[in-house]
């Protein structure tokens, strides 16, 4: 029985992600709130500067965990975008042994139109 490997195509910065199901459509997904609005700067100002970045480590976290729960399901993923956030997202992968079968590819990439970015994917899992 010959299975077909289930590839995803992530572009990615650190507020937004569109994912390219290779040889699908993408389906653009975001977090537009990874980092804190002017308002709630000034509502923590009465803080300390750690307290500000502390909620946007957290931010960041629950973004990239949103993004761990759809790679689970692919044998392989491409990361790709402008920001080291591909980067960051791909390290935290390597230390979780649950992604251990899933083969992990960073590439840099500017922004992107959706259909540069289906190109994009298209390119890298090639053609088969």
């Amino acid at each position: 029985m010959i299975t077909t490997k289930k590839k995803l195509g992530i572009w990615m910065d650190h507020s937004t992600a569109n994912f390219v199901e290779y040889s699908k459509h993408s389906t653009p997904i975001e977090n537009e709130d990874v980092t804190l609005t002017q308002e709630e700067k000034n509502t923590v100002a009465s803080g300390s500067e750690n307290t500000i970045q502390n909620k946007e480590n957290q931010k960041q976290s629950e973004f990239y965990k949103k993004l761990a729960d759809v790679i689970k399901d692919y044998d392989e993923v491409l990361l790709f975008g402008p920001t080291n956030a591909k980067a960051e997202l791909h390290n935290i992968l390597k230390d979780d042994h649950h992604f251990d079968n899933i083969k992990v590819s960073v590439e840099s990439a500017d922004h992107l139109t959706q259909n540069q970015q289906v190109a994009f994917v298209k390119a890298h899992f090639g053609d088969n």
